[in-house]
């Protein structure tokens, strides 16, 4: 009896070892693959993150070369603006100091046919040239946007030189530059049509509101001087009677 209680005993102590062994094998399988796939899924994280990071390198990459593409497509623009407003003051001062010779020009102008002397030939325009103008012409009498308007004007001036509507665009520079205002700036150009071109057909009008804009700059005595100009030498224009009305009007 004795024999058969103590195997009776070992046997159920064994099954309740495996019992209880069989559980902890199993925790410890489940513990690793979560472990595993926890790994895993940090792996395929971290991955994805490397992939967006390179793309946020390369796009601003992009926008970096994008932006420095705009300055310096600004920094041309605006030192070929300087460059032309320059050659525009340049030439201001080299015609203003000779301002007699000039006169005399205008007034052998403005004799026309009675002094039969010839008055220059100025390059007619193509159509794309006139296209051009006509667009510009738009942008200051409809749609007022003068900073546009000027930028283009020199555009037109450079790439049109010495032609029929180029002596026209200096006169609405000056018109602008009158309107914004920027003084000395419409001095500049209203001078060079006074005093360069002054057979064209806007030199009256140009020696008119350079009398207006020399008044405006408290200049008195030159615009009184300008406005006689125009009246003695462009005495039949429309800027004849506007200059009489200012003469007239005593406007210091």
């Amino acid at each position: 009896m004795a024999t058969v209680a103590v195997s009776l005993a070992l046997g159920q102590a064994g099954a309740a070892l495996a019992q209880s062994s069989t559980p902890a094998f199993q925790n410890t399988s489940s513990e690793a693959q979560r472990k595993a796939n926890s790994s895993q899924a940090t792996a395929e994280l971290f991955y994805m993150i490397q992939q967006l990071q390179g793309e946020v390198r390369r796009l601003q990459g992009e926008v970096e070369e994008q932006r420095h593409q705009i300055d310096r497509l600004k920094k041309q623009g605006r030192d070929r603006y300087i460059d032309l407003d320059q050659r525009i003051l340049d030439l201001s001062e080299k015609v203003s100091a000779q301002p007699e010779a000039s006169n005399s020009a205008a007034g052998s102008a403005g004799a026309g046919s009675s002094s039969g002397k010839a008055t220059k030939e100025y390059r007619q325009p193509d159509a794309e040239e006139r296209k051009a103008y006509q667009g510009i012409v738009d942008l200051i009498r409809n749609q007022k946007k003068y900073d546009q308007a000027i930028s283009q004007l020199y555009e037109f001036i450079d790439e049109h030189p010495e032609g029929d509507l180029t002596v026209n665009a200096y006169y609405w520079l000056g018109e602008v530059y009158l309107v914004k205002p920027q003084l000395e700036q419409a001095k500049q150009a209203f001078t060079i049509v006074a005093t360069r071109y002054p057979d064209h057909r806007k030199a009256a009008d140009a020696v008119y509101k350079l009398g207006v804009t020399l008044d405006r700059l408290g200049e008195s005595e030159e615009a009184k001087r300008r406005m006689n100009t125009v009246v003695r030498d462009y005495p039949n224009s429309s800027a004849a009677k506007l200059a009489r009305k200012f003469l007239d009007s005593g406007s210091s």
